[in-house]
């Protein structure tokens, strides 16, 4: 979000009521997108946001630390899931992302994180290399 319209993209988030990113994080990102000429909307309609998408990108519903919640949190986001109905309104050649691990049958399908628009194992192999070189940045100096 922060990064994306940081870049100049466009950027639609979509969320259920009461589950919306922090104030002042929907503001940097608008900021962002102010300077950039990117945009950025928070949408509660799933359909609406994917509309014509390029990249539909997806986490988990709960995460370590939120169990107690899991089970209202599958409910309330159900409507959200990324499946192939939901995806029938992007792109066709769109991108899906998720940075794992997923939860098949939550908030991704079996036939949209298996299928050829997927990119979640490439996209975990870059985050590989995208931490090595960090820790390289931040350990700098140190010869192996």
């Amino acid at each position: 979000m922060i990064a994306g319209t940081k870049l100049g993209a466009n950027v639609v988030v979509a969320t259920p009521e009461g589950y919306e990113p922090d104030k002042k994080v929907i503001k940097w990102a608008e900021e962002n997108a102010a300077e950039s000429g990117g945009s950025f909307e928070l949408l509660h309609d799933p359909v609406k946001a994917v509309k014509d998408a390029d990249v539909i990108y997806t986490d988990v519903w709960a995460s370590m630390g939120q169990e107690a919640e899991a089970e209202q949190r599958r409910k309330i986001f159900m409507p959200f899931q990324v499946n192939k109905e939901l995806v029938k309104h992007a792109k066709k050649d769109y991108i899906f992302m998720h940075c794992l691990p997923a939860h098949r049958g939550e908030e991704v399908t079996d036939d949209v994180i298996d299928s050829p628009n997927s990119v979640v194992w490439d996209q975990a192999e870059n985050r590989l290399h995208a931490q090595k070189a960090a820790m390289a940045l931040i350990m700098g100096g140190i010869k192996l």
